[in-house]
């Protein structure tokens, strides 16, 4: 049995704003620790016991925009992917699973898929990766199987699962999928003993996937198919074909396909269920990261630089400078470079009509932090006003921007340390630190780290419009 990790990455996270961004989200984030929740969950099955049995470098399914954080995310922790699938657009995770189970056959193989969306959280990693060890024979007996999280609370932000016979070891028939329930009904079930949580988590042959997406979806297959058929390689990055994928329905594995073959009247017998009781969380809340994070005596969860009195039962999260509070008690406070969330810990839901609010005025706090990654490295945009701005912009050693104009701004750059490798026009020359160069408005240029050590510089841009948009790119590394 090959075992192939298929790291689903789509979702753009707004209920964890301001850390999260359309242009950064959730799952890039270091939420719950030292490592982002995408590089937790690439590194989840490691030393998982396989009993002879090959584990695959993963699959990572993510949208196009993400694609230079995730490969760099995964460069930091020296894990080698075995595909990289870039959505050209969203269209749930059903879709984005196919396309991974395309990819995984691709070479003739036939795996089970360990499916795990890459912005959960799981504590307790050992008992995962015991979950993950009973689910892999039933999967490659040709079950699909997902996990059940045993329930700590009457829950109505999730689905259910009932459970129904046994199947040894645990392992259960699924009786049925269910909706996100009322109080009551959510009580009702935790007292039952007979329900899990929907965690979302699968384990699920490549083919048996395919099969079952032909006998419930076959719609959703056929545009998978052909975006896969059509796709291009570029680099790392296999790209599915941008129409024929845009095409295709947008829906969920559970809709697709689990609830389906669970149907009442209708169960087929073929879905299983794993119970998992792993300290597990979606994270889909501020109130979540606090619920698992590790609390002082007066029940705080702090990260970064906070000075706290009189604070109880609260969150506080410092990016770049002290947060102090005083007197509070049952809030969230998150502090970014250009954003502040205050909110009472049991509305914190209501985050979501704060970046609509923030959506609908246009405001750029919704799209992307103060600091931006690019494939090259990263800027800074640390001052701004009428007609100037000033960025800190720091290029990975080999990094290179595009061959680029600008109809509206023109640049001064200043190197700090390292060196540049300037195109200006016709010239191509070295800028070293302490020296500095001029791009005129509507020059063609370009900027290069030709050496070993990061190039870190300060740019001013002046001019009547300093919008991202207003650059003309004439050749470009990184395909953008």
């Amino acid at each position: 049995m090959n075992v192939q990790p298929l790291i689903l990455c789509g979702g753009s996270g707004t209920r964890m704003w301001p850390l999260s961004r359309e242009q950064f989200p959730k799952q890039l984030l270091n939420l719950a620790g030292e490592s982002s929740m995408l590089q937790a969950t690439v590194q989840r099955l490691k030393g998982l016991p396989l009993a002879g049995a090959g584990l695959a470098a993963p699959i990572l399914i993510g949208n196009e925009e993400y694609r230079f954080l995730m490969a760099e995310q995964l460069r930091q922790i020296g894990v080698r992917h075995g595909g990289m699938v870039l959505e050209p657009c969203g269209r749930n995770t059903a879709p984005a699973l196919t396309l991974g189970a395309l990819l995984a056959r691709a070479g003739g193989d036939d795996p089970v898929l360990v499916i795990m969306p890459a912005d959960h959280v799981i504590q307790d990693e050992a008992a995962f990766r015991a979950a993950v060890a009973l689910a892999l024979p039933l999967a490659d007996a040709g079950k699909l199987v997902t996990f059940g999280i045993c329930p700590t609370a009457p829950e109505t932000g999730y689905g259910y699962i009932r459970v129904g016979d046994s199947l040894g070891e645990g392992a259960s028939l699924v009786e049925q999928f269910v909706e996100k329930p009322d109080q009551a009904t959510a009580q009702r079930y935790l007292d039952s003993g007979q329900y899990l949580w929907n965690g979302g988590i699968f384990v699920i042959k490549a083919s048996v996937w395919l099969a079952k997406m032909a006998q419930c979806r076959p719609d959703i297959l056929a545009a998978c198919e052909a975006a896969f058929a059509g796709r291009q390689q570029d680099m790392d990055f296999v790209r599915p074909d941008k129409a024929t994928f845009a095409a295709c329905p947008s829906e969920s594995i559970d809709y697709a396909v689990m609830e389906p073959l669970t149907a009442a009247g209708k169960n087929t017998g073929e879905v299983a269920v794993v119970p998992l009781a792993a300290r597990w969380s979606d994270v889909g809340a501020w109130s979540a990261l606090w619920e698992i994070g590790d609390k002082d005596e007066a029940g705080n969860v702090f990260k970064g630089d906070v000075l706290a009195v009189d604070t109880a039962n609260s969150l506080v999260m410092a990016s770049s400078r002290l947060v102090a509070t005083v007197g509070l008690q049952d809030v969230v406070v998150v502090e970014t470079d250009d954003a502040i969330l205050v909110a009472d810990r049991n509305q914190i839901q209501k985050v979501k009509d704060v970046v609509g609010q923030l959506k609908a005025a246009g405001r750029s706090e919704t799209n992307a932090h103060r600091k931006v990654h690019r494939p090259w490295g990263w800027y800074d945009s640390i001052d701004f006003g009428s007609r100037f701005q000033v960025k800190r912009i720091v290029v990975n050693p080999g990094g290179v921007l595009s061959l680029q104009m600008h109809h509206h701004r023109a640049e001064h750059w200043i190197v700090v340390s390292g060196t540049a490798r300037v195109t200006k026009g016709d010239e191509t020359f070295l800028v070293s630190e302490n020296e500095s160069t001029y791009i005129p408005l509507g020059t063609t240029h370009r900027l290069e780290n030709p050496g070993k050590l990061p190039l870190e510089m300060i740019e001013v841009q002046s001019g009547s419009y300093l919008g991202e948009d207003d650059i003309v790119r004439f050749e470009d590394r990184y395909g953008r």
